[in-house]
């Protein structure tokens, strides 16, 4: 076998010995013999760049690498300027096919001290508002409507499988058609079809902003619930809500609030239109949201809360006994006569001597109140305020308060209450978004009167009219809307499972003799159905809790006849337990500002 010497530097030449063979190893190894072009002399980071072939004694060369490879460079050359990877542990091990490049590992990412992003519901932004000074009237209108389409029949049923998607055809789909025709969401001279044509799309979408449902155009399950509540039964919410409304005296204004609850909505009007439209959490329906009409008066940014004695007696001490550091956890400060400090451990939580002082919670970001109270003096002691809970925002259904109402983008609403009083900078300055954060960032308790009082009125609108004739509904989340039985009788049945997303609250029975209603449904004293003048009150039963502390109930109330009016909004306020406390609230939801 010929032997071949490769020389090192320069044009390389090979020894022959031998005959024939050794001059066919000559040609074979011709490709080697490539006079390569030299290689720039390299930069400080070239070495990042280099091919890295492996060491000869280690590892024998893939066959591949036989071949010429005219970017190669010198042996000699790159074995001054290739890396120890042994060396610089920054390297990865290299291969023949990879390029040896630093590893460095990345820096730790630090844990993000920022919030969440809060997501909100999403609500109408439809400009008509919700209650307005012919609200009443519109609302009286459209239940006689309605009373002649149960008078006529009213629609058909829809089969629980009736989803249908744009372009099918369906047997039930004329149904659906003349049921949106009807109500005035599709055109009394669309052309008859049984298809789900870009027409009734539109229709049902119609449909589905009329009814505070996802208005996508899909006969989704809520929206078939909604379209087969009975026409009746729809009369029966447009009638109770009007008569919800009389007697109200209700000064509306230029500028002033309007909270639906079965809506779970609070509406900004100001000229007669919706300028915005948050995003609320109202009472739940063993604790009900009263219906309030009064003045918004004051802005409390750092709002302290004040835990109630009810509170106290059924929440604090009993956690104190198995927790004694549960009120310095939540921050809650206790606090004796003249306002002096007194220390938890000098109290014997195994009594009820902590009912006798004041237990405070400071204001930040985890107080019960939030960082924003909208105070609006009423009998009942509720309010508007901001919450830590933010995530209840993003709910379809937002019934989960203990009575007052939170608002989602509070500091917006804020800053709209706050417009035309003078700013925190003196005169000529204003109550923006930027001023009320950077107010609340320092920390301090600061309370912003108005520079004039805004009307808000809480209102219980099931079904009610726009002056534009649309025709609104909403689910009877307190069930206010059912008469109430007998108490002989047995209760009635349901007419339907749902109004639109939830299961109404069955009605409490009432005895055909009482001239008063059971606390709490607000629109149990608003003279629904008038009462013998000589009838006896019935013994009351404790109210639902709510966010408030308020005074004694009395123990009767003057009984209605057929010639009084119903007092809108007039609720009895709840009816104390036999030690004289509110029934049981939880900490952190309700209490006055302190």
């Amino acid at each position: 076998m010929p032997n071949v010497t490769l020389a090192p530097r320069g044009p390389r030449r090979a020894r022959l010995l031998g005959g024939t063979g050794a001059a066919l190893a000559l040609l074979l190894a011709a490709p080697l013999r490539a006079e390569p072009t030299p290689a720039p002399e390299p930069q400080p980071d070239s070495r990042i760049n280099l091919r890295i072939e492996p060491k000869a004694e280690k590892a024998a060369e893939p066959k591949r690498e036989l071949r010429a490879d005219p970017k190669a460079e010198p042996r000699a050359e790159k074995a001054d300027a290739k890396p120890d990877p042994k060396a610089d542990p920054k390297l990865e091990r290299p291969t023949a096919d990879t390029v040896a490049v630093p590893t460095e590992a990345p820096p730790a990412k630090k844990a993000s001290r920022e919030l969440p992003p809060v997501v909100y519901a999403r609500v109408s932004e439809d400009p008509l508002p919700t209650y307005t000074a012919q609200t009443f009237m519109d609302t009286m209108r459209a239940a006689e409507r309605y009373q002649v389409y149960a008078e006529a029949g009213g629609w058909k049923t829809l089969p629980a499988d009736f989803a249908p998607k744009p372009g099918d055809s369906h047997p039930a789909i004329p149904s659906l058609r003349h049921h949106l025709t009807l109500t005035g969401d599709l055109p009394a001279d669309a052309p008859p079809s049984d298809r789900f044509d870009p027409p009734l799309v539109a229709a049902v979408k119609a449909f589905q902003a009329r009814h505070g449902l996802p208005d996508a155009g899909i006969l989704g399950r809520l929206t078939l619930n909604a379209l087969n509540v009975p026409a009746d039964v729809r009369q029966r919410q447009l009638r109770a809500s009007a008569q919800r409304l009389m007697g109200s005296n209700f000064g509306f204004g230029e500028r002033y609030v309007t909270v639906n609850i079965p809506s779970a909505t609070v509406e900004a009007v100001e000229n007669g239109t919706v300028t915005r439209r948050f995003v609320a959490v109202v009472g739940s329906p063993d604790k009900q949201t009263p219906a309030v009409e009064t003045r918004i008066t004051d802005v409390n940014l750092n709002p302290t809360w004040t835990v109630p004695v009810s509170v106290i007696r059924n929440e604090i001490i009993p956690t104190m006994r198995k927790n004694p550091g549960y009120l310095a956890k939540n921050r809650i400060r206790i606090l004796g006569p003249g306002g002096v400090e007194v220390d938890p451990a000098t109290i014997d939580w195994n009594t009820q001597k902590a009912v006798n002082y004041t237990l405070r919670q400071d204001s930040g970001l985890d107080n019960s109140l939030g960082q924003i109270r909208i105070d609006m003096p009423n009998r009942h002691a509720i309010y508007m305020h901001d919450t830590p809970s933010k995530s209840l925002f993003a709910g379809s259904v937002r019934f989960h308060s203990h009575g007052c109402v939170r608002v989602g983008q509070v500091k917006e609403f804020a800053a709209w209450l706050l417009q035309g009083t003078e700013g925190p900078n003196g005169a000529g300055s204003t109550w923006g978004p930027i001023e009320i954060e950077t107010a609340i960032a320092g920390g301090e308790r600061r309370d912003v009167k108005l520079v004039k009082p805004t009307p808000v009125a809480f209102v219980y609108l099931t079904g009610y009219a726009t002056p534009d004739g649309r025709v609104h509904f909403r689910d009877d989340i307190y069930g206010l809307d059912t008469p109430p039985a007998p108490a002989a009788a047995t209760p009635p049945a349901q007419d339907v499972t749902t109004t639109g997303a939830i299961t109404p609250r069955a009605p409490l029975p009432r005895s055909p003799a009482a001239s008063v209603a059971p606390a709490p449904p607000p629109a149990a004293v608003q003279g629904l159905s008038a009462k013998p003048a000589s009838a006896k009150p019935a013994p009351s039963r404790p109210a639902a809790a709510r966010d408030v502390t308020t005074a004694p109930a009395p123990a009767t109330l003057p009984p209605a006849t057929a010639q009084q009016k119903p007092q809108a909004r007039r609720t009895a306020p709840p009816v104390r337990s036999p030690d004289g406390e509110p029934a049981l609230l939880p900490p952190g939801l309700v209490g006055g500002r302190g």
